[in-house]
């Protein structure tokens, strides 16, 4: 045989071996995670600063963007993650039946997806991470029952500010859980319940309410905005003392709320975005490794009392941390 064909025989040899190696060999290229929120407030901050740093103490490269409230920001968004060949997606997403399609173009194309907060129909998601919704509302109820035992004799007219219009399933459990923290109390009735979840839409809500029903004892709101519009609406209404308010989720801004001396807002009960996000994460994590999850990881919610200044202490100190490192 000629000596140049067999020295090109050979390299080709050596060249196939090369290339076998290679596909043998594992992918050492750091996972790549994306995160998606839907909008800039401190809850999904910390979640996604949570996300953030589970993915970086792990070695894998964090991205994130945020829908901005928008399901066709939210298609791109994904669409724009599946090119840039991310490994796993962490989304809250904006609805139900409208998002199905965008997370199953992601699980099509081979990344996973792992959904926190809100989720999809079809369990299409390889898993999904919450807080436990009518836990949130039954902390608070129980708060609130407390508070009308001790300091109303037992009965008490309560308003509810919820977000039924807005995400439905959510909205329904907090509230269903803050009235079944009520039922012992055939004293409490429920006067007035409707939906204000931004903080400007809360205050006039409260106001108009607060106006209609003048022998309101209690207000409750089943998210920030609208615990935050509640505080102000009574405030404003000059009736400090006299109506309190019980509300959900927590921020620096409820946190001074309840340490106020206007004594309007007495617990609130907070969700976890930060061990929300980190849940998130590592779950997404394990998913691209094959190893088993599960389907649905639900966490407790904290609710803090005015009655606790400790608790509250503790809780800001943490909060500060958090924020700090976000930033």
């Amino acid at each position: 045989m000629n000596v140049k064909l067999l020295g090109l025989l050979s390299m080709l040899s050596v060249a196939s071996l090369a290339l076998a190696a290679d596909s043998a060999r594992p992918n050492t290229r750091p996972p790549k995670i994306a995160t998606v929120i839907f909008q800039e407030d401190q809850f999904f901050r910390l979640i996604e600063f949570g996300a953030r740093e589970a993915a970086q103490k792990a070695g894998a490269i964090p991205v994130e963007g945020n829908s901005e409230n928008k399901l066709d920001k939210e298609k791109q968004l994904v669409d724009a993650f599946i090119a840039g060949k991310v490994d796993a997606i962490v989304i809250s997403p904006l609805s139900r039946k409208a998002s199905v399609e965008t997370i199953k173009r992601a699980k099509a194309r081979g990344v996973a997806v792992v959904t926190y907060n809100t989720t999809v129909d079809g369990n299409i998601a390889d898993a999904f991470v919450e807080c436990d919704q009518s836990d949130l509302g039954r902390q608070s109820g129980q708060a609130a029952a407390r508070y009308i035992r001790e300091k109303l004799g037992g009965k008490a007219k309560v308003a509810i500010l919820a977000f039924k219009s807005l995400v439905p399933e959510q909205s329904g459990a907090r509230s269903d859980g803050f009235k079944e923290a009520l039922k012992g109390l055939p004293g409490v009735q429920i006067v007035a319940e409707q939906d204000a979840w931004l903080a400007e839409m809360a205050v006039k809500r409260a106001g108009d309410i607060l106006t209609a029903n003048p022998g309101i004892d209690v207000i409750w709101a089943a998210n920030e905005g609208g615990t935050a519009g509640a505080v102000l609406a009574v405030k404003n209404s000059g009736r400090a003392g006299k109506v309190v308010v019980f509300g959900t989720d927590i921020s620096e801004q409820m946190l001074g709320f309840l340490k106020s001396p206007d004594n309007i807002l007495q617990a609130t009960t907070a969700q976890r975005p930060y061990e929300v996000g980190v849940k998130a994460a590592e779950t997404a994590l394990k998913v691209i490794r094959k190893e088993p999850v599960e389907k649905k990881v639900v966490l407790p919610g904290l609710c803090l009392r005015r009655s606790e200044p400790e608790a509250i202490a503790q809780y800001e100190q943490q909060l500060k941390e958090w924020m700090g490192k976000a930033r």
